[in-house]
C-alpha cells in the first residue's frame, strides 16, 4: 500500500500540481479523440462505393453516394419524416411538459408532488424498448384499447404501425427528460413575482402568458432541443411502432449497415443526419440562444 501511496503521489502530488488540471481533462480529452477518430473513419468509408458483384469497396474515393443520397425519392421522405416527426414531438411535448412542471414545482401539497416526482421518474427505470413493447400489448388489434372498445361495440381500430403511432410513442418517451429540463427554470421564477401580478389586475392566463412563460424560455429552449435532437436521431419507437413502414433516418442507416451491408452508404447518412442535427441546432442557438445549456451563464 505505501508503494502505491507513493506511486500516486508522484503522478499527483498532494495539493495539485501543474499537470493536475490536465489529468482531470483526460477522460474528456480520451472522448472526443474517440469520437473524431469515428468520425473520420466514417468520413472515409462514406466515399468508397460497395461493388455489388465482389461485395468490395473501391480503392478511391467518389462522391456517389452523396449523389444517391440526394437524389433517391426513398431517402428523401425518410429525411422529411424524421425532421417533421421531431418537430411535431418537440411541440407537443413542451405543451404536455410545462403544465406538469409548472404543477410539480407550484404545488403547496407534498403529496402531489412526490407523486408526479414517481411518476416522473419511473420511466428511466424502464427501458425505451421495454416501453414500446408494452405500447404494442395495449394498442395492438387484440390490445387493452380495442378489447375495451369492443365491449362497447366498435370495430377494433389500427392504433399500430402508422405514423401518428410513432408519434405517440415518441412524445411519452420525451416527456420525461422535457419535464426536468423546465422544472429548474420554473423554480428559478419567484412565486412572489406571479403575486404582485394577480395584484396589479393581471388574470392567470395574462400571468402565464407575459410573465412566467417569458422567464421559463431558457427552459423550455433546453428542453426543446433535447427532444428535438433525441426525436430525429430515435431508432426504437419507429422500428417497434412503425412496424417498418415508418422507418426515420436512424433506421435507414441500420438497414444500409447490417441488411444490405453497404457501409459506405450507411456512413453517408449518418454524416447527413449529424449535419443535418448540427444545423436545426445551430438555427435554434442563433434565433432563440442556447437556454439553459449555454456555457457561459448567459441567457438570450
Amino acid at each position: 500500500m505505501d508503494v502505491l501511496e507513493a506511486a500516486f503521489a508522484a503522478v499527483w502530488p498532494k495539493g495539485g500540481g501543474k499537470f493536475t488540471p490536465y489529468l482531470m481533462l483526460t477522460p474528456a480529452i480520451v472522448l472526443v479523440g474517440t469520437l473524431v477518430v469515428g468520425l473520420l473513419y466514417i468520413g472515409d468509408s462514406s466515399l468508397r462505393v460497395l461493388d455489388r458483384s465482389t461485395f468490395l469497396f473501391s480503392d478511391y474515393w467518389t462522391l456517389d453516394n452523396y449523389i444517391r443520397a440526394l437524389s433517391e425519392p426513398f431517402i428523401f421522405t425518410v429525411v422529411w419524416r424524421s425532421l417533421m416527426g421531431a418537430v411535431i414531438v418537440t411541440i407537443v411535448t413542451l405543451m404536455l411538459a410545462f403544465p406538469y412542471a409548472y404543477i410539480m414545482v407550484r404545488t403547496p401539497s407534498s403529496f402531489v408532488r412526490k407523486f408526479l416526482l414517481i411518476a416522473l421518474f419511473l420511466p428511466f427505470f424502464i427501458g425505451q424498448v421495454v416501453r414500446a413493447y408494452g405500447w404494442l400489448i395495449i394498442l395492438g388489434n387484440q390490445g387493452i384499447v380495442n378489447d375495451v372498445l369492443g365491449l362497447v361495440g366498435v370495430e377494433p381500430l389500427r392504433l399500430l404501425f402508422n405514423y401518428p403511432a410513432v408519434l405517440f410513442g415518441l412524445v411519452q418517451y420525451m416527456l420525461p427528460f422535457a419535464v426536468l429540463m423546465l422544472a429548474p427554470a420554473l423554480t428559478a421564477i419567484p412565486e412572489e413575482i406571479e403575486a404582485a401580478s394577480g395584484s396589479l389586475g393581471a388574470s392567470w392566463v395574462k400571468t402565464m402568458t407575459h410573465i412566467v412563460l417569458p422567464m421559463a424560455k431558457p427552459g423550455l429552449i433546453g428542453a426543446g432541443l433535447v427532444v428535438l435532437t433525441l426525436s430525429l436521431t430515435d431508432f426504437a419507437m419507429p422500428a417497434i411502432l412503425g412496424g417498418g413502414t415508418q422507418d426515420f433516418i436512424a433506421n435507414a442507416i441500420y438497414d444500409q449497415f447490417f441488411r444490405t451491408s453497404d457501409q459506405g452508404f450507411g456512413s453517408t447518412l449518418a454524416l447527413l443526419l449529424i449535419a443535418l442535427g448540427s444545423i436545426l441546432v445551430g438555427v435554434i442557438f442563433a434565433v432563440f440562444g442556447a437556454g439553459t445549456l449555454a456555457l457561459d451563464g448567459s441567457r438570450k
